[in-house]
């Protein structure tokens, strides 16, 4: 192997996506170098004045069963395979008539938008494609000497890269190239295996393949010691991924990871019926509220907890107005996702040059399918995305007393909030907004505690004669397993609660609500978050 640059002389053109290719072609040709191509793109470059040999007229076949068949030859491989300066290939290629091709341009047939546009089985088995990843990784096996470009975005790049060398390529450029281009084939065969398997209706198939495109390289990951990189990829959801950055710094690794979970918290409630804000720290909520706008619904989620909100996130379920807008620059805020925003509200955000604004164009479906991934040490965890609903259940009154309507409205938005909430997960709701929240703790009564703790304070800090729990409805993530995690919430002013059910002491809890004269329904439901 040789890592000497040699000159293209002979370049096979083959492209699906068609942008850029004339301009390189014509380029290529400018320079001398012969162009092959086939079907489309040969039409294309002839129409752009280009000379151009057809491969059928390396191969001496026809290109046939509706262009399954065209660039599978050893005339083809063989020239892009054969080791220069090896001279047993050498001698191969002299017997059977087979030139070197320098330079490989292919990309590849548009299985995953056939598939996205809702195409049928058949549309998507024809728009796999069968000879351009064969080129492709055969010239990348023999990047010593072959260059090969799988993206429009890399054609400014080959050509740059060839006026530094005379007409001839880097060693260190064809290797990069030829890494780009096993990624593309893996993450193709990666996007054809997940289809297969979902038409298989097959959840956990024997292997299972994900693949990512970098969208941003991070300064660093949820520590300064940390290299970290952002990926897109997999299941088409507006958040983040997909959001426009109008306004502020670059985002980090936590401002990515908590963003997310703030947008598919405040996507859990319909702008139809109701404006929503969620406020977000360190992937929890310290606030969250429904109200007529988003003004007052923001005013309700800080007073929850305004110590935490400030350099918090905030994501809203509808178009960021002026008065909203107004209402958050007041502190200090990292980053706000809203799926649009009004142009008065921008010209106001924009006077807080650090704060990122995110435009996400509409709300993730909380209720989709989908999945959920998390690393281990030799493996990963996969699970159904977490789409149960509370609206969907059928909720069961287990005490004496049932919760009258308005509890019952303020425990559906409880234990939404608590669907969001790192388990133990504990929320105090009343009037459509958080009154208090307790996340993460090791026991569940510690986290009831903690949130009523956290109300007294905001209720201190705005002014109110006693804790915003006072009144309030309570929701747990998951099962009290003793009566006392439901006797604190009691102590804390709770006349409602909403859980899953299914602990062995349910009668003792039962009995210690119907003692305390509150309501209790049961989901049949958990939502762990860990």
């Amino acid at each position: 192997m040789t890592g000497k640059p040699e000159k293209i002389e002979r370049a096979l053109i083959s492209v699906s996506d068609k942008s850029g290719v004339a301009e390189l072609a014509r380029e290529l040709a400018g320079q001398g170098v012969e162009l092959v191509s086939t079907g489309g793109t040969a039409e294309l470059l002839r129409k752009e004045g280009l000379k151009v040999e057809d491969v059928s007229g390396i191969t001496g076949f026809p290109e046939m069963m509706d262009g399954r068949l065209k660039t599978l030859h050893p005339k083809v491989h063989g020239g892009l395979l054969a080791i220069r300066g090896n001279e047993d290939h050498a001698r191969a290629q002299a017997e059977h008539a087979i030139r070197n091709i320098d330079l490989l341009v292919v990309n590849l047939y548009p299985f995953a938008q056939t598939v996205a546009s809702g195409a049928d089985f058949e549309a998507c088995i024809e728009n796999i494609d069968i000879g351009g990843p064969a080129m492709i990784r055969a010239a990348a096996k023999n990047h010593a000497g072959v260059a090969v470009v799988v993206d429009p975005l890399d054609y400014k790049k080959l050509l740059a890269d060839m006026g530094t060398h005379g007409g001839a390529t880097s060693p260190e450029f064809r290797r990069e190239l030829a890494a780009r281009a096993y990624a593309r084939t893996a993450a193709y065969d990666a996007a054809i295996a997940t289809w297969f398997a979902e038409q298989l209706d097959q959840q956990t198939p024997d292997t299972r393949v994900f693949a990512g495109r970098l969208s941003q390289t991070l300064r660093y990951g949820e520590n300064p010691h940390q290299w970290a990189a952002f990926y897109t990829g997999g299941e088409a959801r507006p958040g983040v991924a997909t959001a426009r950055q109008v306004q502020g710094k670059e985002l980090s690794y936590n401002n990515l990871n908590d963003t997310d979970a703030a947008y598919e918290l405040v996507s859990e409630f319909d702008p139809g019926e109701s404006a929503a804000v969620a406020i977000i720290k360190h992937a929890n909520p310290c606030g969250v509220a429904t109200a007529s706008s988003l003004a007052e619904a923001y005013a309700l989620a800080l007073r929850c907890d305004p110590t935490s909100a400030f350099g918090g996130i905030v994501a809203l379920n509808g178009t960021l107005d002026a008065p909203c807008a107004k209402a958050i620059s007041q502190i200090f805020t990292e980053v706000i996702i809203a799926p649009d925003a009004d142009d008065e509200a921008l010209a106001l955000l924009a006077k807080k040059k650090n704060l990122r604004v995110l435009l996400a164009g509409a709300l993730p479906d909380a209720g989709a399918g989908g999945v959920t991934l998390k690393m281990l040490s030799g493996g990963f965890l996969l699970q159904a995305r977490d789409n149960g609903r509370v609206s969907t259940l059928e909720l069961k009154t287990v005490t004496k007393r049932a919760p009258d309507k308005q509890e019952l409205a303020d425990l559906k938005f409880a234990f939404t909030v608590a669907k969001h909430v790192k388990s133990n997960a504990i929320v105090y709701a009343k009037d459509g907004a958080s009154a208090g929240i307790g996340a993460g703790q090791m026991s569940r009564i510690d986290s009831a505690r903690i949130a009523a703790w956290k109300a007294g304070d905001a209720a201190k800090a705005a002014g109110l004669g006693e804790p915003l729990t006072r009144g309030s409805v309570v929701a747990s993530d998951a099962f009290f397993p003793f009566a006392d995690g439901l006797l604190a919430a009691v102590e804390a002013g709770a006349t409602a609660v909403i859980q899953p059910g299914g602990s062995l002491r349910d009668d003792e809890v039962i009995a210690a609500a119907d003692e305390a004269g509150i309501a209790m329904v049961f989901t049949g439901m958990r939502h762990f978050r860990h």
